[in-house]
């Protein structure tokens, strides 16, 4: 008699670089949650990325001197959320770029070759649909090459 499905082993995927955008918000527990287990269940490397949102103004000292507090702190929230993962025996790198959030998130997955993303998402509006399409999380979902898992 042939094997039913069931009695097949299931394959999980293996990823090996998990990348995680965050905000230092509360939204984002959940995803980290996530992506701290997937990284232990696959030894996984993860990349922990904040995107530091430039504003279109002319720069100057002042504006350059806020920049640079912003990223002084990415660094310090970063460090203590990297602190769980190399506590776990996990790769944790910590990036902070400047720019436009999308295509910051996309150029990391693709420079770090990132087969999966991980971000906080909200759910759907449904009466209301087109703000959803102009999220963060729902561009990187379409635009990012790898496989992205949106924590609602």
């Amino acid at each position: 008699m042939n094997s039913l499905w069931y009695d097949q082993p299931i394959m999980l995927p293996r990823f090996q670089d998990i990348l995680v955008p965050v905000d230092f918000t509360q939204k984002n527990v959940a995803a980290l949650d996530i992506a701290f287990e997937l990284a232990v269940a696959n030894r996984a490397r993860v990349t922990l990325l904040h995107v530091v949102e430039l504003l279109e103004v002319e720069s100057d000292a002042e504006l350059e001197q806020f920049y640079d507090r912003l990223g002084k702190r990415a660094e310090s929230e970063l460090e203590r959320i990297a602190q769980r993962f190399s506590g776990a025996g996990i790769t944790a790198l910590r990036k902070t770029r400047f720019g436009k959030r999308v295509p910051e998130i996309i150029s990391v997955c693709i420079d770090h070759v990132a087969d999966l993303v991980i971000m906080s998402s909200h759910k759907p509006d449904l009466h209301r649909p087109a703000q959803t399409w102009s999220t963060v999380s729902y561009q990187v979902s379409v635009l990012c090459p790898c496989a992205v898992l949106l924590v609602k």
